[in-house]
Parts: structure tokens; sequence; C-alpha cells
């Protein structure tokens, strides 16, 4: 089984690199796409369904913000900026916009493709129980589906990951850098700002739900029955 890759990066002898090392290094996994044109990406996105996409965020045309945000009213596919803006307002506002990780330039092609595989994995990876429930919060991991009261939530993939962390911990508090090694990995360009914008996006998604996760004052975050 392969999985369609978008690769959007302007300067031409990166995004060959980036190509070749994707194919020569997934031997069949990845259907790569690319383009170097914002608009054109674009086009892409609102024409295909992808299950990855890198995207450079200062392009001609459309920027990497543009092109994630209408990923983000399309669905939830993993989305990694690839940057030379590497400022704390910078990153936080690719985490703000939508993205699952962000790579500042320069960077190692070899640790781009491990995280890529490893948000792959997460996106498409479907162990432990099929549903986990709590109060009026229930997710299935099969299908990556959240209800509350029956009713199905509008819920992105990072704050999918972050509510079934707190699920298969019910009641337990959560510190800020728990969450962030289990549901941000080894991305070393976040801090624990990052869980408190992704928990307010949460709550929203869970709407009348959303009194269930509790902050827990200097220690961290717990979901409970009510």
């Amino acid at each position: 089984m392969s999985y369609r890759l978008l690769i959007v990066e302007d300067t031409p002898e990166l995004l060959e690199a980036m190509n070749v090392f994707f194919r020569e290094e997934g031997k069949g996994l990845w259907e790569i796409v690319t383009s170097s044109d914002g608009n054109d990406a674009l086009d892409k996105v609102r024409s295909m369904e992808f299950d990855l996409m890198i995207l450079d965020i200062m392009l001609p045309g459309a920027s990497g913000f543009d092109i994630c945000r209408a990923v983000r009213k399309k669905g939830d596919c993993p989305v990694i900026f690839l940057t030379a803006l590497g400022a704390e307002t910078e990153i936080m506002r690719g985490y703000e916009t939508g993205c699952d990780d962000y790579v500042v330039k320069p960077f190692s092609i070899r640790h781009l493709y491990a995280k890529s595989l490893a948000l792959l994995k997460r996106a498409k990876g479907n162990s432990g129980p099929e549903t986990l429930s709590c109060g009026a919060i229930m997710l299935n991991s099969h299908t990556m589906t959240v209800t509350v009261n029956g009713k199905e939530a509008d819920i992105k993939s990072k704050e999918y990951f972050l509510l079934l962390y707190l699920l298969e911990n019910k009641n337990a508090v959560l510190s800020r850098q728990r969450i962030l090694d289990r549901v941000w990995g080894d991305n070393l360009d976040v801090n624990d700002r990052i869980v408190d914008i992704t928990i307010s996006r949460l709550r929203t998604c869970l709407g009348d739900a959303s009194k269930q996760i509790k902050t827990v004052i200097g220690r961290g975050y717990k979901i409970t029955e009510a």
C-alpha cells in the first residue's frame, strides 16, 4: 500500500533532494506529488486527497499558511511546515494555523523523513482499544472519530491525539511535558505553550463536554466523567 505525499517547496534543488530521498527510502511506500508554487499547491489540495503534506511557508502565490488553512477546512491530513522562519512567534503561528509539526531550515532530510513516518503511523495506526469513553465523550480509534452525546464532533488530528492520550489516562493528571512527549514526540521546536493552545482548541471542539477537561493549576490537565 502506498500513501500520497504532497511536497511544496520553491527551491528546485531541495524539492528534488526530498523527492529522491523519500522515494528511495520508502521503496514504494510513497506516491509523491510535488509543487513549487503556492497557487498550484492549493489547486492540488482542493482536487486531490493526501495522506501527508510537507509545506514550505514562503512561496510564490499562496503561502504555506494559506495552504494549511485550506487543508484544515477539508480534513485532518497531517501537515509539516518546512521553513526558514524560525522565530518563536512564527512557530506558534504555524501551530495555531493547524500544522502537526514544524521543521526549521537548515535541516536533515533523514530527520524529516523520520518525522514524516511517525506522523503517518500515528495518523493511520489503530492500536489499543477500539473505543474509549468518558462522560459524554466517546472516541473510536478505528474510525478516528469523536462523538459528544452521540453527535460527531469536528476534530482535527492534533486535538484527536491529545484527547486520545487524556482518555487513555482518565482521571490522571498529565503534566504539559508528558503531553508534549507523547503527542509531539521528539519535536524540539515546541514548548508547553502549544499544549495550552491545543487544549483550548480541543475544548472548543467538544462543546458542552469541554468542562470534562480540567486544568490542574501548576500540574497540568486531566479528563473526568463530569
